[in-house]
């Protein structure tokens, strides 16, 4: 046989190649691999198998680079952790050594047997074989694919003008970008105006003005005041939205990308401890007296978690406590033989310089007492009755200002924004990202990002550091020449496709439409995710989802059962 006949029958016939991966001890340490890596060398279709300490190491993705070429591997399956986290690698691997990564198939033999199953090795054991029998079942059947190109608009939007939008703003403009900027106030800054000073000494309008400056300075940023979003349509790298300007017109924006920086206000306590915005005020209002120079108070109360925690709001706000010290700390360093008492339930001075904030404040004299949520601080005319925990007594405190520290709560049009973006918010309607941890600014929605306060409660330095972060994450996507996405999308057969439209009724994406001539529905695959709902659902079987389609699902039930 030549070498070209040869070449063309290793194409016909599956050449699998099998990694087991150890992950050190989390999987070795409770599956017997070696005895996996054995049993999956006598599977149909695979020639090649291969034990890793870590496969996702430099060592390990070389032994799969070179488990291909040496073995004229045309599938390649890997069974080790989540493919949440590590199949992107591996994919990117074998299209290094030449093969589509889309003839790549992944078991998760960590988080679904070996962390499952810490207390059983032989029932482990079993069960990763079966898992790695059903990959290599359906890497047979996998077919290569060719990733969807898509043309971008290098060009931002950014929703909000306080310090996070700003910050953005600023990077992306440095970058290069062209940036539209729409802020619904009639000024810049956001809740930064109606601060004081930061926790550094630093006049919050020193700040604020030296960033909308240099924001104002950038010729190819575009600034809409009194403005906000109307509609938005499109798709990453191709959105139209319609900003509605001051005077009631619609001016239309295409963008690549939006970033959502519409900030948190905070909660105006009505009926809670007397309030009144003239003895008993917010933490804000108390700002606002100290750029007014309107603050004489020579005994002051400041009451945590008013508002929060609560059965109305269960979060904790976060940057409320370090706040109250922040000014706390003001009012003694003006007038040292003020008094200044915190009560408090729990003090959440994350990091180590909040953490140093709370011991200088208490060797300045701000007194810190805790009280009991269920018998809550009493405020009456001139004076704070509490319950010490620590004593069982009940102690009263004479003040002529009482400062109560309320939560950051969501702008009332939060709701409103989600649902024209068609991104989520979570139950107090802070918007949702897509990965607490492995996607902090994302949303689920590709090309849409949060930072700010719009996301969870942040201060100034939290605030601006995920600007940056945002900025860059969009960076990533329009300094490239093309979109590019995965394969792994729906399609609809057209030849047997009824009409019905009960696939675009479940799509959760807006990813299908209706083709009234042809009376058969079509994918739009640049905003199709790949989630399956249609193809579960259509009645004629039209709707199929790449690398899950009903042969290569059957083949690894079949081998399961």
């Amino acid at each position: 046989m030549s070498k070209k006949e040869k070449k063309q029958s290793n194409a016909q016939a599956k050449r699998i190649g099998v990694f087991i991966c150890d992950c050190g001890s989390n999987i070795a340490g409770h599956l017997d691999c070696p005895e996996v890596t054995r049993y999956a060398a006598t599977l149909p279709g695979v020639v090649y198998a291969k034990e890793n300490l870590y496969t996702c190491s430099e060592a390990g993705i070389g032994e799969i680079m070179n488990g291909i070429k040496e073995n004229d591997l045309n599938r390649v399956v890997v069974a080790s952790c989540s493919p949440r986290t590590h199949q992107p690698l591996f994919c990117s691997s074998c299209a290094q050594a030449g093969l589509n990564p889309y003839l790549f198939e992944m078991a998760n033999i960590r988080d679904q047997c070996s962390w499952v199953h810490m207390g059983n090795k032989e029932g482990g054991t079993e069960k990763a074989k079966d898992l790695v029998r059903m990959a290599v079942a359906k890497a047979a059947f996998l077919e290569p694919q060719q990733e969807i190109e898509a043309d971008l608009t290098p060009r931002v939007i950014v929703l909000g003008g306080g310090v996070a939008g700003l910050s953005a703003v600023e990077t992306l403009a440095d970058m290069g970008l062209d940036v539209v900027l729409v802020e619904q106030a009639p000024e810049l800054g956001g809740f930064l105006n109606r601060i004081d000073r930061l926790p550094s000494g630093e006049k919050a309008s020193d700040r604020l003005s030296a960033l909308v400056e240099s924001v104002r300075s950038k010729s190819n940023v575009k600034i809409y005041l009194n403005a906000e979003a109307k509609t938005v349509g499109g798709y990453i790298g191709n959105y139209e939205i319609g900003v509605r300007q001051a005077d009631g017109s619609i001016v239309d924006e295409l963008v690549g990308c939006i970033a959502v920086a519409t900030g948190a206000l905070p909660l105006v306590p009505q009926g809670l401890y007397g309030y009144d915005g003239k003895k008993v005020i917010t933490q804000a209002e108390l700002e606002e007296r100290f750029i007014e120079g309107k603050f004489d108070s020579q005994r002051v109360v400041m009451i945590q978690c008013v508002g929060a925690r609560s059965e109305e709001r269960k979060y904790c706000s976060r940057i409320c406590c370090q706040t109250a010290v922040k000014n706390a700390q003001f009012i003694k360093q003006r007038n040292p033989d003020a008094h200044v008492h915190i009560l408090y339930r729990d003090m959440q001075m994350y990091g180590t310089g909040k953490e140093k904030m709370l011991w200088d404040a208490r060797g300045e004299g701000v007194r810190f007492d805790v009280y009991d949520p269920e018998q809550p601080p009493e405020v009456n005319d001139g004076e704070v009755r509490f319950f010490q925990v620590l004593t069982g007594d009940t102690e009263t405190i004479p003040c002529d200002l009482v400062v109560l520290s309320t939560p950051l709560i969501p702008r009332e049009d939060a709701p409103d924004l989600s649902k024209l973006l068609r991104v989520p918010i979570d139950r107090n309607h802070f918007f949702m990202e897509a990965h607490a941890k492995l996607r902090p600014l994302d949303f689920a929605t590709d090309g849409i990002f949060v930072c700010g306060s719009a996301r969870y409660p942040a201060n100034v330095e939290e605030a601006i550091s995920q600007g940056l972060g945002v900025a860059s994450r969009i960076g990533t996507i329009l300094f490239k020449d093309k979109l590019v996405t995965s394969a792994i999308v729906a399609e609809i057969n057209p030849d047997t496709c009824v009409g019905c439209q009960g696939c675009m009724e479940m799509c959760p994406y807006d990813a299908i439409q209706y083709l009234p001539e042809k009376r058969i529905c079509e994918v739009n695959r640049i905003l199709c995710k790949g989630c399956g709902c249609c193809a579960a659902t259509c009645p004629s079987q039209s709707a199929m989802l790449k690398g899950y389609k009903p042969q290569q699902l059957l083949s690894q039930i079949r081998a399961v059962c």
